[in-house]
């Protein structure tokens, strides 16, 4: 079983930059897709970004060409880049990780979330 722990939210302007991480241990972290997900007050949990083992991303449309994911295996890492931030971007993000177990269902584990908070 993994653990996740996420780091790098806080208070940004309009416009501003922010880089996210997300630090694995416990297991072999280059058989997990990984992904970050977010949740703003009073809203459902969204997928964000992903990034398969094999190096693959897919992304929401809202933060498409804004936000860039990309994982370190060697490092047991992923990373989100989020550039020209917006106050819809504000909300508590989650680090995800995903993998089938030994039955074939897929198992999600997460992180502890980071309050990302877009704002003049």
């Amino acid at each position: 079983q993994v653990q996740l722990v996420e780091s790098g939210g806080g208070l940004v302007q309009p416009g501003g930059s922010l880089r996210l991480s997300c630090v694995a241990s416990g297991s072999i972290f280059s058989s997990y897709a990984m992904g970050w997900y977010r949740q703003a007050p009073g809203k459902q949990r969204e997928l964000v970004a992903a990034i398969t083992t094999g190096g693959s991303t897919n992304y929401a449309d809202s933060v498409e060409g804004r936000f860039t994911i990309s994982r370190d295996n060697a490092k047991n890492t992923v990373t989100l880049q989020m550039n020209s931030l917006k106050p819809e971007d504000t909300a508590v993000y989650y680090c995800n990780g995903q993998r089938a177990d030994v039955a074939g269902f897929l198992r999600n584990y997460w992180g502890q979330g980071t309050q990302v908070t877009v704002s003049s």
